[in-house]
């Protein structure tokens, strides 16, 4: 289960890759800046994380009017998340735990997935989301173990709005 609306947020750095290199980016720079959204997701170059991912990018005007800070997390390398980002045209943030700490520390990981294709791959991200106040909290939780839902995006914006 995802960590519960009123936990402090498990603070953590991750790289990402960016036209410049690569950089880290450490959530707690956010706090008393602005709220975050994290949207975790099990993996690049497939269909529900590709459409999720285009559709926050094509969306992402939306999220900065609403003070946050959006960034995607999978468990893919900085290098395969920056192609699928450029070949994609999304423009949101991708950030890699490569390793699954946070996806743990979020308590979002799959013990097992895609175990009936023979594949099963422990510590990738389930699709959940966070929304991180500016003192850090979390203000909206929402998990799910089948990959292919979409988030509630209307209830992310909607408690965004809230915070606003």
């Amino acid at each position: 289960m995802a960590l519960p609306v009123g936990t402090k947020a498990p603070d953590f750095t991750l790289p990402t890759k960016t036209a410049d290199g690569p950089e880290e980016i450490t959530l707690s720079e956010n706090f008393g800046k602005r709220h975050t959204l994290l949207l975790f997701f099990p993996m690049a170059f497939t269909g529900t994380c590709t459409t999720e991912m285009c559709g926050v990018s094509m969306d992402i005007r939306a999220y900065s009017s609403l003070d946050a800070m959006v960034y995607g997390i999978s468990g893919d390398n900085p290098f395969a998340q920056e192609a699928w980002a450029q070949k994609e045209k999304i423009t949101v943030p991708l950030l890699s735990d490569y390793e699954h700490h946070v996806a743990r520390r979020y308590d979002v990981a799959y013990d097992s997935f895609l175990p009936q294709l023979g594949l099963p791959m422990g510590g990738v991200p389930k699709r959940a989301v966070f929304v991180i106040d500016r003192a850090g909290l979390i203000q909206y939780s929402e998990s799910n173990d089948d990959a292919r839902a979409l988030p509630n995006f209307e209830k992310i914006k909607a408690r965004l709005t809230e915070l606003k």
